[in-house]
C-alpha cells in the first residue's frame, strides 16, 4: 500500500511534529506498506529521516508553509501527483496556521479527497468543543468566542466528510456522534511513541530535575511552575533544577526569552530551546517529574505518553482531556488546581521528597504506555484503510451492474 501522510515533521516547528515523525516511523516499518508520500511543510534543514523503513520507499514533499493561503493547492496538487492508496491527515484546527483563512482552508482537504475517492481518514487530536478558547489563548472577547465556535462547527462538519475521522478520546467519539449525528468516527488512541526497556527508575545523582516539555505561551505557561519550585526551594533542603524544555509556541513568538528575563534571578533555571528527537530520551531520563503547567488543554497530550515510556511521575492540572486520559489509560499523577501555584508546589514536593512514591508512579504510568504503542496504533489505521478500500470497491461494483 502507498500512503500520504499530510502532516508537520522535523525540523518544523509547526504543532503535532513530534506526533508525526513517529507516526511516519512505525508505518515505515510495516510489510503493509510500500511507500510513504510525505506531504510536510516547508523547513529550510532536510527532513529527520533517521530510522529504519524496512524497504519502505519514503518521498518527501515539502508542500505547504503555516499560515499560507496556498496550502490547499498545493497539497492537492502533491497528492494528485503521486496518486497514493489512501491519505492520512494528522490535524488540528491550527495545524496550517494561527489566521482564520488559512487555516480554514487546509481543513477542507479531507473532504476533497473523499470526493475523489481516495481512502482517507482524518486523526483529530482536538475538537473545539473541548477547547476553553479564552485559556487556551484564541479569543477572549464572548463575541469572538461565538465566532470562532460557530466557525468551527462548520470546519467540523467538513472534516466529518472525511472516509473516518479519529480521535484519541473516547468523550470525543461521543460529542462528535450526539452533535453531529456523525456515524464515522473512531477512538484510536494516542498511543506512545516508544516503549523502551524498562527504566531502573532511579535518578542521576545532583539537583533532582523538575521538567517541563512542550511549546510554551498560549495555555502552556511556565511561570507557575518556577514559582512553585521557588516555594519548595524555601521550605525543603531539596537541591532542585528547574528544566524548561522547548520552544515558544507559534502563536506567541518570544515568550520564553520574556520568562527568561523576568525570572534571571532564579537559580538552578535551564532553558534547553529545541530538543532535537535524538536528546528527548535524554531529557525525560534525567527528569524526575515531568511537569504540565497549563491553563487549558486542546486534545490527547503526546508528553504524557512519553513520560510513561520513560517511567516518569507527572504533575497534571485537574481539567480537562488530562484527567480523561488518566481515567481512560490508566496513567496516575499529583493533580494540581492550574490557578494556584501553593497547589503545584505541594504536588511537585509530594513526589520529589518521596522517592518510593515517585518509582511507584513511574512503574505505572510505564505499564499504561507499554500497553498502548505505537506499533499497534499504526495497525489500526492500516486495518481502516483497508475496510475503506474495500467498501469504496463494492461501491463500484455496484454502480457498475
Amino acid at each position: 500500500m502507498k500512503i500520504a501522510i499530510v502532516t508537520a515533521f522535523p525540523p518544523s516547528k509547526v504543532t503535532l511534529t513530534e506526533y508525526g515523525y513517529h507516526l511516519v516511523k512505525h508505518f515505515a516499518q510495516k510489510d503493509e506498506i510500500s511507500e510513504i508520500v510525505l506531504i510536510t511543510d516547508h523547513t529550510e534543514e532536510e527532513k529527520q529521516l533517521d530510522f529504519k523503513t524496512n524497504n519502505c520507499k519514503i518521498t518527501v514533499k515539502d508542500s505547504w508553509k503555516f499560515n499560507s493561503y496556498a496550502n490547499v493547492v498545493n497539497i492537492y496538487k502533491a497528492i494528485n501527483e503521486e496518486k497514493p492508496d489512501a491519505v492520512l491527515f494528522n490535524l488540528q484546527f491550527m495545524k496550517f496556521g494561527d489566521k482564520k483563512i488559512p487555516a480554514a482552508l487546509g481543513l477542507l482537504l479531507p473532504m476533497i479527497f473523499k470526493l475523489k475517492r481516495i481512502p482517507s481518514i482524518v486523526l483529530l487530536h482536538n475538537i473545539l468543543e473541548q477547547v476553553d478558547l479564552n485559556s487556551a489563548g484564541f479569543a477572549s472577547n464572548k463575541l469572538l468566542q461565538k465566532a470562532y465556535n460557530f466557525i468551527g462547527t462548520t470546519l467540523t462538519k467538513f472534516l466529518l466528510k472525511a472516509d473516518l475521522v479519529a480521535v484519541t478520546i473516547q468523550k470525543y467519539v461521543e460529542i462528535l456522534e450526539e452533535k453531529y449525528n456523525a456515524d464515522n468516527v473512531v477512538l484510536i488512541p494516542h498511543g506512545s511513541f516508544e516503549t523502551p526497556p524498562e527504566p531502573s527508575f532511579e535518578l542521576p545523582k545532583g539537583a533532582k530535575k523538575v521538567m517541563t516539555f512542550g511549546k510554551f505561551g498560549t495555555y502552556k505557561k511556565v511561570e507557575i511552575m518556577i514559582e512553585a519550585v521557588e516555594k519548595i526551594r524555601k521550605r525543603t533542603n531539596e537541591n532542585i533544577e528547574i528544566v524548561i524544555a522547548g520552544t515558544d509556541s507559534p502563536n506567541t513568538p518570544g515568550y520564553l526569552e520574556n520568562v527568561k528575563k523576568q525570572y534571571a534571578h532564579v537559580p538552578n533555571l535551564t532553558f534547553t530551546g529545541y530538543v532535537e528527537e535524538s536528546d528527548v530520551p535524554v531529557i525525560f531520563n534525567e527528569s524526575a517529574v515531568v511537569v504540565f503547567p497549563y491553563t487549558s488543554t486542546t486534545g490527547s497530550s503526546g508528553v504524557l505518553h512519553q513520560a510513561g515510556s520513560y517511567g516518569k511521575a507527572v504533575v497534571l492540572p485537574d481539567l480537562g482531556d488530562l484527567s480523561l486520559l488518566v481515567k481512560d489509560e490508566g496513567y496516575r499523577g499529583e493533580f494540581f488546581n492550574p490557578t494556584n501555584t501553593a497547589s503545584l508546589a505541594d504536588a511537585i514536593q509530594e513526589i520529589i521528597t518521596k522517592d518510593d512514591y515517585r518509582m511507584a508512579l513511574g512503574k505505572n504510568n510505564y505499564k499504561a504506555a507499554c500497553s498502548l504503542p505505537m506499533e499497534t496504533i499504526t495497525d489500526m489505521y492500516i486495518e481502516y484503510f483497508n475496510t475503506i478500500a474495500a467498501k469504496n470497491a463494492g461501491m463500484e461494483l455496484v454502480g457498475n451492474i
